[in-house]
Formats: C-alpha cells, sequence, structure tokens
C-alpha cells in the first residue's frame, strides 16, 4: 500500500513541477505576447516568474499549518490543485486581451498560492509514509526532477503551437493532479495544535532547520537563476530557438530527476553529511563556469558545448544534494509538525527561486551574463561555507532517518 500511495503522490509532485516548468523556455515570448516586453524580455519576464515564487514563499507555511491543524491533507492538496488549474486557466484567456500588467501579476500571484498547496502537502504526504525518509524525499526529487525535465522540451515543443498553449496544459495537468489524490490514503499525523498561528511556531521551536533551509535556499536560487536568466542567456547568447532551450535546460534536468531516487536512498543508507557537503562544494563553481564558457571558447560551437556539459554537471551535483536535504528537514521535524517544517523549506526554497529570478534578471540586465552568473555561482559558494560548520554540528542517527 506504501509502495503505491508513494507512487500516486510522486505523480502528483510530477504533475505539479511539470505545469509550472512547461513556461520557462518561451517566457519571454508568452509576456510578449501579452503586450509586454518591448523587445527588453528579461524585465517583464522576471516579474512574472517572481510573482508565483513570491506566492509559493508566503503560502506554502500556510498551507502546512492549517493541514496540520485539521490533521488532513488530501482535502487540501485536492484544492490547491483545481484553484491552480483555474489561475493558468484564468491566464491563459486573459492573455490575447493585452491586459493591465498588474492584473496578469495578482492573477499569476493568485495561482501560485493555490498550486503550492497542492505541491508542499503532497510532499508531505510523502513525508507521512514512513519506511525512511530518503526514500520518501528521493520520490519527490525524481518526481519534481522529471516533471521540470520532461517540462523544458515539452514547453519549447508547445510555444511552436502557441504561446497559450502551455498554460492551457498546466490547466488540464492540475486539474488531473486534484483528480489524483483520491487515490492515496490520508496518513497525516495526529497532534495537538491550537490553530494556524500555533503551528507555524514550529519552526522557531526547531531551530536546526536553518541548517537545511539555508541549503534549500542556495539551490533554488540557482534553479530561478536558469530558469529565466539561463533561457534568455541561451536564447541571445547562442541563437537557440524555444525548444532547443528547453533541450538545454533538460540537460540539468534529467540527471537531477532521474539520480534523485537512487541518491535518496543513498543518504539512507550513509547518512546526509557526505552527499549535501560534497555537492555544495563543487555546484556553484560548475554555475561559474557555465557563466565564462562564452568568452573562454571563441568558437560559439565550442561554447555551447561546454555550457551543456555545465548543465549535465549541474544536474548531477543537484540530484546529490537535494534529496538529503529534503530527508534532513523530516529528520529533524517533530512528526506531528512534519507539514509545517516541509512547509517552510518550500518557503526557503521560494524565497532562494525570487531571488535567483529577480536578483539575477536585475544584475543581467544592468551589468550583463556575467556578472549575473557570478552572481548565482558566487552566492552559492557562499552559503555553502557559511551553512557547512552548522551542518556538520548536527548529528541525526540512523534510527531518526527512518522515524
Amino acid at each position: 500500500m506504501s509502495s503505491r500511495d508513494r507512487t500516486a503522490l510522486a505523480l502528483v509532485v510530477w504533475a505539479v513541477m511539470l505545469s509550472q516548468t512547461l513556461l520557462y523556455p518561451g517566457v519571454d515570448r508568452l509576456v510578449a505576447a501579452m503586450g509586454f516586453g518591448s523587445g527588453n524580455y528579461l524585465d517583464a519576464s522576471t516579474w512574472f516568474l517572481a510573482a508565483e515564487f513570491a506566492a509559493f514563499a508566503l503560502a506554502a507555511g500556510v498551507w502546512g499549518a492549517a493541514s496540520d491543524t485539521a490533521e488532513r491533507r488530501i482535502p487540501f492538496v485536492a484544492a490547491g490543485a483545481v484553484l491552480g488549474a483555474l489561475g493558468y486557466g484564468v491566464l491563459a484567456l486573459l492573455g490575447p486581451t493585452e491586459p493591465a500588467f498588474w492584473l496578469v501579476l495578482v492573477v499569476r500571484f493568485l495561482q501560485g498560492a493555490a498550486t503550492v498547496g497542492a505541491f508542499s502537502l503532497a510532499m508531505s504526504m510523502l513525508a507521512d509514509l514512513g519506511e525512511g525518509n530518503g526514500r520518501n524525499m528521493g520520490a519527490a526529487g525524481i518526481a519534481i526532477g522529471i516533471g521540470t525535465a520532461l517540462g523544458a522540451p515539452i514547453g519549447g515543443q508547445l510555444y511552436a503551437i502557441g504561446p497559450f498553449v502551455p498554460l492551457w496544459t498546466g490547466a488540464v495537468l492540475l486539474t488531473l493532479v486534484g483528480a489524483a489524490t483520491l487515490l492515496v490514503a490520508d496518513r497525516a499525523p495526529e497532534g495537538d495544535h491550537e490553530g494556524v498561528r500555533e503551528a507555524l511556531g514550529a519552526l522557531r521551536r526547531t531551530p536546526s532547520l536553518a541548517v537545511p533551509f539555508a541549503f534549500g535556499f542556495a539551490d533554488r536560487m540557482t534553479a530561478g537563476f536558469f530558469a529565466l536568466v539561463g533561457t534568455v542567456y541561451f536564447r541571445t547568447a547562442f541563437d537557440l530557438s524555444p525548444a532547443e532551450t528547453g533541450i538545454t535546460l533538460a540537460l540539468f534536468f534529467a540527471p537531477f530527476g532521474l539520480l534523485q531516487y537512487p541518491f535518496g536512498r543513498l543518504s539512507d543508507r550513509f547518512g546526509r553529511t557526505a552527499p549535501i557537503v560534497a555537492g555544495s562544494a563543487f555546484y556553484g563553481v560548475v554555475v561559474l563556469g557555465i557563466g565564462t564558457a562564452e568568452s573562454t571558447f571563441p568558437v560559439r560551437s565550442d561554447a555551447l558545448l561546454a555550457v551543456q556539459f555545465g548543465m549535465v554537471a549541474v544536474g548531477v551535483l543537484g540530484a546529490l544534494m537535494a534529496p538529503a536535504t529534503m530527508a534532513l528537514v523530516v529528520d529533524l521535524a517533530p512528526g506531528d509538525e512534519r507539514g509545517v517544517a516541509l512547509g517552510g523549506f518550500n518557503i526557503a526554497g521560494s524565497l532562494g527561486f525570487l531571488t535567483g529570478v529577480v536578483g539575477g534578471g536585475l544584475i543581467a540586465d544592468d551589468f550583463g551574463y556575467p556578472a549575473a552568473f557570478g552572481f548565482a555561482g558566487g552566492a552559492e559558494i557562499l552559503l555553502a561555507l557559511v551553512a557547512i560548520p552548522a551542518f556538520l554540528r548536527l548529528q541525526i542517527s540512523r534510527e531518526k532517518m527512518f522515524s
């Protein structure tokens, strides 16, 4: 039964991520079709992507706390998926009318606030299954990775049909997610909660969660950076089409997704320290290398090949870190506060994604792509150096990893 539920919940996470990443390869074309951009695609695209992840950051903990308080997950996952589908549909309907940009951002914000409920609580339901936190978070990780790996190339093909087709596809996927939750048993742990505000206080009661939160922030920051700055960089520096850009992004997301489950199992066996420390030590360095490839290699084809190899390396390193980091959240959180803890982790990740999108977009717009890649890679390295000593002081027993 747990195996079936693990698969079903992983499919929910996969569908949410697929619907989200379908938009990335041609996000500049999407905002241009809505009447924005005026040649500076980074500007409008930055705020279009940022609105969703600002909502993620603000709403993830609320969804988790509400679920823990009600001691139920499924109704909240279904509600978030259906409302998220409605948000995608409204955006698709608004697009051809060239609406006011503020209206688009409001709808985008509300769509993100709904979608994060399905995403975050599906991960909480995976954590509720037991039988190894690394295995369960590895299932979440591979669902995230495969969803984004497929979303990039499929989204590029959908943009060839029309700029609003990815939005309609996302709406259909999230509608299916709402139905899929009916196949899963609700194992939300019982606990004594006095309300949403008290449940959110669980984050303050377990300060050691700040360690995996910091790593989650750094990892998702680079993901946000590649979703916007990387997309436009590949399109402009190497003259790639949306479909070709999607394939280049998939070189990161494919190993990132396919390797997360086995790496998650590995962290159950050998612990969380080695995957997180080893991965973070090299992740930012490779990001810096991708940003300097165009100036390092005078032949464009050689530079593109170096970038593509770098994307694969980043994907492998990300897969090494991600499931161990998510599993560490579950290791540290009390059993009846996992929803809030994973919600907090998603808040940190969403703030990281938001930083990557807004910070990377603004720096690339004002100072160029090399400076933007220096920001993303350098920040990853700096955060890792600050967080690793605190991480090494944590002692997580094998029994806790399988609680």
